[in-house]
């Protein structure tokens, strides 16, 4: 029972709530400070990842048009692609430009495709095109648009939590230099009392 009083009354004087009258308004300001920034970041955190989801939706959702007027077609590798074929022990598959041929309309055409790393030559790959016929880099999967999201909102949220802890630190900045200012004003009118010079 005593310890749990204890832990209150500690509670209590580190939110400068104890009725001490020595405590100075920076004080109380500081003492709730890092509280209130906790409850910002807690309340805004909803708030960032609703907005930073939707614009990412917003922006599937103009690629998915786009997307739309896009065909398919088969491309023959005219080189080997270079590069490892499964880095990251084969949880990433990188896409490398190398040279290819196709058909389109009964023509023949060659450029540069997006392959997966390490593709032989003489190998077959579905390449998308716009309606321009200008080869395009393949449409994202649905596990690769929520990844996405997902990593836009941990930066949205760590982007929360640095400017919160900047404005934080600027604060404390701030009322430090005050208390210091006061103290510096006490001191010139209580120090030459003391040695004795008033």
């Amino acid at each position: 029972m005593m310890a749990t009083t204890s832990k209150w009354v500690k509670l209590f004087r580190r939110l400068g709530v104890d009725g001490n009258p020595l405590r100075r308004p920076a004080d109380k300001i500081e003492a709730w400070l890092t509280p209130a920034v906790i409850v910002m970041f807690l309340v805004l955190c909803p708030v960032i990842a609703i907005a930073t989801s939707a614009w990412v939706r917003a922006g599937d959702v103009a690629a998915l048009r786009a997307e739309q007027s896009w065909h398919p077609v088969r491309a023959v590798l005219v080189r080997a692609a270079p590069g490892p074929a499964e880095p990251d022990a084969g949880a990433n598959t990188w896409l490398v430009w190398t040279a290819a041929r196709w058909s389109i309309g009964g023509r023949q055409e060659t450029g540069a495709v997006p392959v997966p790393a390490d593709s032989p030559a003489g190998s077959t790959h579905t390449v998308w095109l716009n309606h321009a016929g200008a080869v395009q880099v393949p449409p994202l999967s649905a596990s690769q648009v929520a990844g996405f999201a997902d990593t836009a909102i941990a930066v949205g949220l760590a982007a929360l939590a640095a400017l919160l802890a900047g404005l934080t630190w600027l604060i404390r900045r701030a009322l430090d230099r005050r208390r210091l200012a006061r103290w510096e004003r006490a001191w010139l009118t209580v120090g030459p009392r003391w040695n004795g010079r008033s």
